[in-house]
């Protein structure tokens, strides 16, 4: 299933162990050489630390529920993971990088990119066209396969007639494993919207 990067903003974080929501994601920690998420930061009131990041590799699973974790100590601070806090320390963000061919004409900036709910890898790029070129088309959508190059300030992608210009479409969700909240008929408490955390 591809998910859009901003519907993952807010989601809850589900541990088996505590029944319930323990936190929120409130960032997507992103790799630049390798385009794959490979942690996400979170908070909230059962949480102690005051940022703390949950590494992909601890994710069960994700569905319009939440992501679903073990338990609490999944959750670990910034300096516990070398590999994440380096990577953070880049302060790389893909939304609002600019993107541009080889040939040097410009696309626009990232305002929001798709990745697998499996692996978490990034692929494609949504790109807001600069004004004159939105009156054609006001968004590209941009397969990963067409990047060359990615830095601090742009995108570099293969020339613009290869573009993919179409919205990313979501495949059905198909849980892999048998997800404990839905078998009790678990909701998360708060002022989640869980259509919000809906494919589109």
């Amino acid at each position: 299933m591809l998910i859009y990067a901003s519907k993952l903003i807010g989601t809850p974080i589900l541990s088996v162990q505590a029944g319930g929501m323990i936190a929120n994601i409130t960032d997507i920690i992103v790799d630049p050489d390798t385009l794959k998420v490979v942690a996400f930061k979170v908070a909230g009131p059962p949480v102690d630390r005051n940022e703390n990041i949950l590494d992909v590799s601890s994710v069960r699973e994700y569905s319009n529920y939440g992501m679903v974790i073990d338990n609490i100590d999944e959750l670990v601070g910034v300096e516990d993971v070398i590999k994440i806090s380096k990577v953070l320390a880049l302060n790389f963000d893909l939304v609002g990088l600019k993107v541009e061919t080889k040939k040097g004409s410009k696309l626009g900036k990232i305002s929001n990119y798709t990745m697998t709910s499996e692996d978490f890898v990034v692929q494609q790029i949504i790109v807001k066209r600069p004004p004159i070129k939105s009156l054609v088309d006001s968004e590209l959508t941009v397969s990963c396969k067409e990047i060359v190059e990615v830095n601090d300030y742009k995108v570099i992608v293969k020339d613009e007639e290869k573009v993919i210009k179409e919205r990313a479409e979501h495949e059905d969700f198909i849980p892999n494993f048998v997800n404990p909240f839905r078998e009790q008929g678990f909701a998360p408490t708060g002022n989640q919207n869980l259509d919000a955390q809906d494919t589109e």
